[in-house]
């Protein structure tokens, strides 16, 4: 069974322009999270899913530096993006994940997928649609369900923000959903990349734990919080984009 974890990313992004490829500690956004989403022990390849617009010819060029897969598509249908970068993988096991993300945590990865692998459902997720049923900060979200549940969504999903978020259809039309959780709840934290507050407080979390090694996870970071409890006020109060 191969694993490909896809990252979609994109030069264009409403709140924070050309995020993904912001430097931090030499090195871009999406490297960080290349670097970081290959520890994971379980994912086969890594495939960096971005759009045929020729702004993203730099995220291409960010792909071969990193050595790693990558698949041109749709600029606003990401599913289909997400099907055919999949589907020209070979892929059995889709891991989704976001670009925005330089401190997703690849032993939580690795859990999700070891629990998809031994179970029996549609779609396991830290994240999801159901707010209620998240424990695991922002910016740590992984999605782990099957290329058949994958082509399901793409031939069925007819709705336009259905296509734009890939998983929306399976949330809305599956019933074996599994919403992974961690033992203490952090979902109060933030720790994605969308507006200059969150990235004021990535470039702090950087500063205190980064020393030129991927080596600090949720555990490192929320030790951090309980030292400086003032950096979770950086941008405690943006509000996450909604889906509709």
């Amino acid at each position: 069974m191969k694993v490909t974890a896809i990252i979609q990313a994109r030069m264009g992004s409403t709140r924070l322009s050309g995020k993904v490829m912001k430097k931090l500690f030499g090195k871009t956004i999406l490297q960080h999270v290349i670097e970081r989403v290959s520890q994971s022990e379980l994912i086969d390849n890594i495939v960096i899913a971005t759009t045929n617009l020729e702004k993203d010819d730099k995220i291409v060029e960010e792909a071969k530096k990193c050595d790693v897969q990558y698949f041109r598509g749709s600029e606003d249908d990401v599913l289909s993006r997400y099907y055919y970068a999949a589907k020209e993988n070979n892929s059995d096991i889709i891991v989704r994940i976001t670009s925005d993300c330089p401190l997703i945590d690849p032993n939580i990865i690795d859990e999700i997928i070891e629990f998809y692998k031994t179970q029996n459902y549609d779609i396991v997720t830290n994240a999801g649609a159901d707010l209620l049923q998240r424990t695991y900060p922002r910016g740590l979200d992984t999605e782990v369900f099957s290329f058949k549940m994958l082509e399901e969504a793409f031939n069925c999903a007819n709705e336009k923000y259905q296509r734009e978020h890939v998983t929306p259809y399976i949330y809305e039309n599956r019933n074996e959903i599994y919403y992974y959780k961690n033992k203490d709840n952090f979902s109060n934290y933030r720790l994605t990349l969308d507006t200059k507050e969150d990235f004021e407080l990535i470039t702090n979390i950087y500063e205190n734990l980064y020393k030129g090694e991927h080596d600090f996870y949720l555990d490192e970071i929320v030790q951090l919080f309980n030292e400086k409890p003032e950096l979770t006020k950086i941008n405690e109060h943006v509000e996450q984009k909604k889906i509709k």
